[in-house]
Order: structure tokens, then C-alpha cells, then sequence
């Protein structure tokens, strides 16, 4: 006689079998090979929506959306931040003001700026409400006419209705005169801005479930800022969807094995055409050849005699250079000065980096200072070079093991404790009446003149308890 199914009983070893099972289910799903043909896919919509609005250029939004951007078409970075766009939070921020794309919007009529969203979302946060804010902002200040009736409608935030309810749009709109005062107390050249665009600024929003239609349009009345989701939304698992997975790029430290975007489009052929087993050996590969290239990258400048630039140094530094390299290892202060003009701190990572550039500053400081009142001799002076009377103009060059984060930290820091503002060295005891608002037009021009600086908030806590502590 059959048995009743409500009389069978697993047993708790089938429980955890089954567990266990959909668990390595999920986790073949979300395999290396799976993201990469994913970001693959994802690449070529990004490129349709580009070649669709007319060849407008596109616009990495980092960190991930260079990952759907190959750099052969690669027209710019940009740092809009979702964290900026959360409920209740909606910043317009100083630190990643995105200038650098407004001569680009200006030349081209516009530009697409791609990124992408986990699981679930119709679009990341960055491209509806981040980016809107920052058009809106934008055209308050450099179109401030609000008696026209034209300029009164630019002055409107724009959002996409469905992904930001009429509730939230208000609440961010009401926040609008504040983000304005913000930009406006920084002190930038509003005038040189304005002549970048030929008229405002509005988002445009495209997703993969968008009716693409290519077309040549010319926007009369605005730039177009083509915000694009690149990622098709997945309401449910991956598992049923064949191995596509949305926002295949997200949290890189938890899949990639040291794999970045210019080492995959170099490679992406051969990566994609390789079986699953062999791919993290190849991957390791690729990424420790990548490594023992040389890095040819120059220093950027941030003041008329201030850079920063990413480790290992190139080459012999030169002695008029007041150089500090700041490393990811804990070292001991006893050890940081080289010589006169070389200084090498090393912090450790992370948190620890952060409570430790705090103590270090000082240090580093009266280093910087020293370096710049030793007088200049008119014989053969080893900070300018070799030959008598050299007209080597001294630098100081601060670098980190990325570039962009704790050497745009300590440059900060160094703007503020010895240089006017217009970025010439103050031989003066170093001022300790620093304020928020003066760190951040500081820190401003730096972002200024070098866009793709991300320094973290952590590091910025460090110099700012050093400058005002």
C-alpha cells in the first residue's frame, strides 16, 4: 500500500545535501567565465546605444563601468557615486565634481555614461538620481538666468519616473539651493566652465529594455548626458538565465583574481575561448605579466609645483625633486628619511593606512618644508642639479601605490599647510586656522586639475584631523 505523502520523512542528511547542491549551483552560475561573457554582452549594448545617439562618446562611470567600456573606445571617466544618489542622502559632491566632462559633453553634443546594477534594480543609483542632481546643479550655476523661460526650465531636475517616485524627486529637488551654494562657495572659474558648453546639460535615460532607434538627432535645446544601464535586469536568479549575470563587474576583489579592465579588452578573446577549469590559472597569468610591465605613467600636476604620481617610481628622480613615497607596509619613522629630498613612509593598508597617514603628516610636513627653504646656492646645489647656476625649478612629488588616494591625501595636506592660493610655496610657519570650507576649495582645484584623483573619505578624515586638529 502507497504510502501517504504527508507520512514521508528526509532525513536531516538530505536537507543539507540539497542545501549544499543549490549552493554549488549558484556558485558555477557566478563563475569567472560566466561574468566575462556577461561584461561581454553588456559591452556590446553600451556600444549600440552609442553608435543608436548619433556616435556620441562614451563615458566609463568608475570603477565599474570601465569594465563595459574597451578602451579603444574609452572617451572619458567619470565618479558619480551612488552613494550620493541613496534615499536620503542625495549629495551633489565637492570631492568628484566631474568637471572634466564638460569640454567633452561641449565638443561632442553630449556623451553616454555607463555603469551597472546588481541583481534586481532597473538602474544603479549613480545614473538616476546622482547624475540628475549634478545637471541640475550644473545649469543653476553656469545658466543663471532663471527670468528666462528657457532658463527657468533647465533649471528643473529631471529624473526617471520609473525608478524615482514624485515623493523622492521632490525631496532631492528641495536640496537643489544648497548644492548650489556648495559648488558656488568653492570659488571656481565659472565663466571658463560656462564656455565649454553650448547650451545646458539634461540626462537621458537608456536601459536594454529600451526601444533603441538610431538616429542623428541634434537636441536643440540641451546637451544630452545618455545615462546607460548596461546590465539587463534579472528579477529572479541567475540560475534560470542561462549564465547571464547583471552587474557581472561588481565587487572585482571577490572574483576577478587581480583581473582589470585593460588586461581583460587586451585579452578578452582569449579569456572568453578559454574552459572554465583553465580560466583562474590564465588569469593569474595574465595579470603577473601585466604586473612586470614597466609603468610609463607620468606624474600628474595639481599645483604649479606640486604632483602626484603612482609607485614605483621611473627612473632616477631628480635632486631638485622633494620626493615622498608613501607604501602600503608599516615601517618605522626612525627609517623614513633617505636623504634631503627622499622620503619614504610606509602606513600599512586600509584603516590602519588611514590612522597612520594621520600621524604621519606632521613628518611629512616639516620634511616638504625644510626641503623648500634651503637656499638655493649659486654654485653646484644638490637639489638643483649638477652645473652651477641650474634654473631646474624644485617640485615635490608625492606618490602611493595607486596614484590617486593617499598621495592626493598628503598633496592636500601640503597645499594647505605651505602654498597661497595660487599654489605658490609660503616660507612661513605653517597655519593651523584651517576650516572645512577652505580644505574643500582646496582639494576642489586639485580634483580640478586631476579628475580621476579618488581620494577616500578615510584619507581625507586623516588630513583633515591633521589640519584642523
Amino acid at each position: 500500500m502507497a504510502s501517504a505523502t504527508s507520512e514521508l520523512v528526509f532525513p536531516p542528511q538530505a536537507n543539507h545535501n540539497f542545501s549544499r547542491i543549490l549552493g554549488d549551483l549558484k556558485r558555477s552560475n557566478l563563475s569567472v567565465g560566466n561574468r566575462l561573457r556577461s561584461i561581454r554582452q553588456d559591452a556590446d549594448f553600451a556600444s549600440e546605444v552609442s553608435a543608436a545617439f548619433g556616435g556620441r562618446p562614451l563615458v566609463a562611470n568608475e570603477r565599474c563601468g570601465s569594465w563595459y567600456v574597451p578602451p579603444a573606445s574609452k572617451a572619458g571617466s567619470a565618479y558619480f557615486k551612488s552613494t550620493d544618489g541613496h534615499s536620503g542622502q542625495w549629495r551633489f559632491s565637492t570631492r568628484r565634481l566631474n568637471l572634466q566632462l564638460l569640454g567633452l559633453i561641449g565638443r561632442r553634443d553630449g556623451c553616454v555614461v555607463v555603469d551597472s546594477t546588481r541583481r534586481g534594480k532597473r538602474m544603479p543609483d549613480a545614473l538616476s538620481k546622482t547624475v540628475p542632481i549634478w545637471c541640475c546643479v550644473l545649469n543653476r550655476v553656469l545658466f543663471p538666468d532663471a527670468d528666462d523661460a528657457s532658463a527657468s526650465h533647465h533649471h528643473q531636475l529631471f529624473t526617471p519616473p520609473n525608478a524615482v517616485s514624485r515623493s523622492e524627486h521632490a525631496q532631492i529637488e528641495a536640496k537643489i539651493p544648497e548644492h548650489v551654494a556648495s559648488l558656488l562657495a568653492l570659488g571656481l572659474d565659472v565663466e571658463a566652465l560656462r564656455r565649454q558648453l553650448k547650451k545646458p546639460i539634461r540626462p537621458v535615460w537608456v536601459t536594454p529594455e529600451s526601444q533603441l532607434v538610431p538616429t542623428d538627432t541634434v537636441f536643440e535645446d540641451f546637451h544630452p548626458v545618455i545615462c546607460c544601464t548596461s546590465s539587463r535586469r534579472v528579477p529572479g536568479g541567475e540560475m534560470s538565465e542561462g549564465g547571464y549575470i547583471q552587474g557581472a563587474a561588481d565587487d572585482t576583489e571577490n572574483w576577478a583574481l587581480g583581473l582589470t579592465p585593460p588586461v581583460f579588452w587586451r585579452h578578452a578573446d582569449l579569456l572568453l575561448s578559454t574552459p572554465e577549469p583553465d580560466l583562474p590559472g590564465l588569469v593569474r597569468s595574465l595579470v603577473a605579466d601585466h604586473a612586470a610591465e614597466a609603468d610609463t605613467s607620468s606624474p600628474e600636476q595639481v599645483a604649479p609645483c606640486l604632483f602626484v604620481g603612482c609607485l614605483p617610481l621611473a627612473g632616477q628622480v631628480s635632486p631638485s625633486t622633494c620626493t615622498v613615497a608613501v607604501y602600503s607596509k608599516t615601517t618605522d619613522p626612525g627609517s623614513w628619511v633617505k636623504s634631503p629630498s627622499l622620503m619614504e613612509v610606509g602606513v600599512g593598508k586600509h584603516k590602519l593606512a588611514s590612522r597612520n597617514l594621520r600621524l604621519a603628516l606632521p613628518s611629512i610636513s616639516d620634511f616638504v618644508r625644510q626641503f623648500l627653504e634651503r637656499p638655493i646656492t649659486t654654485d653646484s646645489d644638490p637639489l638643483e642639479g649638477s652645473s652651477a647656476g641650474s634654473s631646474e625649478p624644485r617640485r615635490i612629488l608625492v606618490a602611493c601605490e595607486t596614484g590617486k588616494d593617499i598621495s592626493v591625501g598628503v598633496a592636500l595636506a601640503l597645499l594647505c599647510q605651505h602654498f597661497d592660493g595660487e599654489g605658490n610655496f609660503c616660507p612661513r610657519s605653517p597655519s593651523s586656522g584651517h576650516t572645512k570650507s577652505d580644505i574643500r576649495v582646496k582639494l576642489s582645484r586639485i580634483m580640478t586639475q586631476f579628475p580621476e584623483a579618488n581620494p577616500s573619505r578615510t584619507t581625507l578624515q586623516s588630513v583633515n584631523s591633521f589640519l584642523m586638529g
